[in-house]
């Protein structure tokens, strides 16, 4: 243990090479794990960069990768989300990105240099994983490892869990992500929940326009930041990730991926799919040079995408725990499932879902919904 302790280097990623490292991590993780997807190396440098990620107009952060031999083993970021700490005023900073092979030495140096750094930086807590906040991937995998991850949520090695665990690391909160057979129909008393609301004239149930997309995006994060206000962790989207976000939307979807109810013409509820990129990047090896801009953009022009994911919805807080509340849940939920079954489309994962949002859990597995996945957030005081 302690020769391979002396042979490991930890490096922050300070340019284009220290950041090549810290990228080719999970390539060597994963190297025999059929089930991980390389994510592609373009959009992760996009999302890691200061100049391109508004993440890094209200936070620090720091990457850092081990190496033993010159070959990259591990890596980890260490923030401080001054954002989160406006809200929440508990000196937590937190890590995110954690990869690495299984060597408890290798962990232990990378959370050591990782936790240095936030408690000159006055922290005295620290949680994660977060890449890079609650709003982008969020925990690490702890069940669920045989499928592979979907669209914006991470995989991770059996191990992974025991390595923190063993350096005093203990759960925080477990999220959950749910598989969506979009086939199976909705129970009776479900649909005639929603018919209901609609026949009266109550609710009214529309995708978004993209001609007015700015208009309906401060519609969408004007009930997220309602709706969410509560949960654990709850950070705002700052206007400019919201701008970040309808790009990104602008490009991946089309208008029935995301839907919005009103209810007695005031928008009330609000969910977004995207399309599980996941499956159409799955032999690229993160790599879209030489033909993987080719076959990318034939595989999202020309097929619909085998399953979708449903990251964010929401309803007001004034209706939730009611059966208004309900009923507005269930339609948009309805709405972009039934545009996904025409084209298609008939696997969702409706994720993630905070292990104790009783209320939500029921629902969906009342729709048929069944967990698959669980992701845990880890904690430490320093």
């Amino acid at each position: 243990m302690n020769s391979v302790t002396t042979d490991i280097a930890i490096a922050a990623v300070r340019d284009n090479r220290t950041l090549r490292n810290f990228l080719q991590v999970p390539h060597e993780v994963y190297a025999d794990d059929p089930n991980w997807i390389a994510p592609l190396d373009l959009e992760r440098r996009g999302h890691l960069s200061k100049k391109h990620n508004p993440y890094f107009e209200h936070a620090d952060a720091q990457l850092f990768t081990a190496s033993i031999d010159g070959r990259p083993v591990g890596r980890i970021s260490a923030q401080v989300d001054h954002l989160r700490l406006k809200r929440y005023r508990d000196a937590c900073g937190q890590f995110g990105f954690l990869e690495a092979i299984n060597e408890p030495a290798v962990f232990s140096e990378l959370f050591a240099t990782a936790e240095a750094w936030l408690k000159q930086r006055g922290m005295t807590h620290i949680k994660g994983p977060f890449s890079f906040s609650i709003n982008e991937e969020t925990g690490l995998l702890v069940d669920g490892f045989e499928r592979s991850p979907s669209v914006m949520m991470g995989h991770a090695r059996a191990y992974y869990g025991k390595q923190l665990e063993a350096l005093g690391y203990a759960k925080a909160k477990d999220v959950i992500a749910y598989e969506y057979d979009g086939l199976r129909p909705l129970p009776r008393s479900m649909r005639g929940m929603i018919e209901k609301a609609t026949s009266s004239g109550d609710m009214i149930v529309r995708t978004i326009s993209k001609k007015n997309l700015a208009y309906d995006l401060d519609v969408i994060i004007d009930i997220f930041n309602d709706a969410w206000s509560d949960n654990w962790e709850f950070v705002p989207m700052t206007s400019a990730e919201i701008n970040a976000l309808g790009k990104n939307l602008k490009l991946l979807v089309s208008e029935g991926y995301i839907a919005i109810a009103s209810w007695q013409d005031k928008p009330a509820a609000m969910a977004i799919t995207l399309p599980d990129i996941n499956d159409w990047i799955r032999d690229l090896d993160g790599k879209l040079l030489p033909g993987g801009w080719a076959k990318l953009l034939w595989r999202m022009f020309t097929r619909p995408p085998r399953a979708v994911r449903m990251p964010l919805m929401g309803v007001r807080k004034k209706y939730q725990s009611s059966p208004v509340g309900a009923a507005l849940a269930l339609g948009v939920i309805d709405a972009v499932r039934d545009y996904h079954l025409k084209r298609g489309t008939t696997r969702g994962e409706l994720s993630w879902i905070l292990e104790d949002n009783t209320a939500m859990c029921r629902m969906l597995e009342a729709l048929g919904a069944t967990p698959y996945k669980t992701y845990r957030v880890y904690e430490r005081a320093l």
